[in-house]
């Protein structure tokens, strides 16, 4: 071979062997498919979460009180499974800027592991929520809900407590700390009505949740008798009270009337 043809192959672009071009095709295929999938993907997930934007009064308006609560119930079956539905509060705020449509009110304890909306994997304008230590009823909570239930539209009273309930231990033991006493003082009623056979103090676990539980069914009563309004509500069937205890070891509520 001239010395000058050799020189001029040296300087030729390289063509990639029928082997390499194979590989590299197969290669942008793959990534192809993977740039559609996750498109997919991201398309469905952006999907589902505009199709919740955020909840209207048409839709409010068509569910019933035991569909609110199924809802919730789902809700929280997702929260404990690890498959809530991912929303953008961004969209949710926008949305409900101009107005506001839930479905119930929430009546739970400040616990701070205790979240309402994030328990039942709700968003923004999905339910209004009151909390006060040991998730008992006053006059300006019993105002709100009226405010809720009667103006506003919402159709469900959920009452919830939670396990290892620090108000609810601290009226067995009967703490005193300023405007707190007076707190806790509408819990003891709860811990008389409890029917417990074994140790009755604070330091019994079993006993603090079976008197939160008890508190939330007499806070029910309370609200029925302490409101006309809400009471006559329920009595017409527009509104609908309900129970419910949230277990802080396994992310669970339970529901009860």
């Amino acid at each position: 071979m001239r010395e000058s043809e050799k020189g001029n192959r040296d300087h030729l672009p390289r063509l990639p062997s029928r082997r390499a071009f194979i590989t590299t095709s197969a290669v942008a295929v793959a990534a192809g498919l993977l740039r559609s999938n996750g498109a997919m993907a991201a398309g469905a997930a952006a999907e589902q979460e505009s199709s919740i934007v955020a909840l209207t009064k048409e839709a409010r308006d068509q569910m019933t009180a035991d569909q609110i609560l199924k809802k919730w119930k789902d809700g929280n079956v997702r929260f404990v499974e690890g498959q809530k539905i991912q929303r953008d509060f961004l969209a949710e705020q926008r949305a409900t800027a101009a107005g506001q449509f839930p479905a119930g009110v929430m009546l739970s304890c400040i616990d701070s592991r205790a979240p309402a909306e994030i328990l039942f994997n709700l968003g923004m304008g999905d339910v209004f929520n009151a909390r006060i230590a040991g998730n008992i009823e006053n006059p300006d909570i019993l105002g709100s809900m009226e405010f809720t239930t009667k103006l506003a539209g919402a159709k469900v009273i959920l009452v919830m407590g939670h396990s290892a309930c620090g108000a609810v231990a601290g009226a067995i033991a009967d703490a005193k700390l300023g405007n707190l006493t007076q707190l806790l003082a509408k819990i003891q009623p709860a811990i008389k009505a409890t029917t417990y056979a074994g140790d009755r103090t604070a330091n019994n676990a079993a006993f603090v949740d079976a008197v939160a539980r008890k508190n939330v069914e007499l806070t029910m009563d309370n609200i029925r008798k302490h409101s006309n309004v809400i009471a006559e509500l329920e009595k017409a069937g527009a509104v609908k009270i309900a129970g419910a205890f949230y277990d802080l070891k396994t992310g669970g509520v339970e529901f009860f009337a």
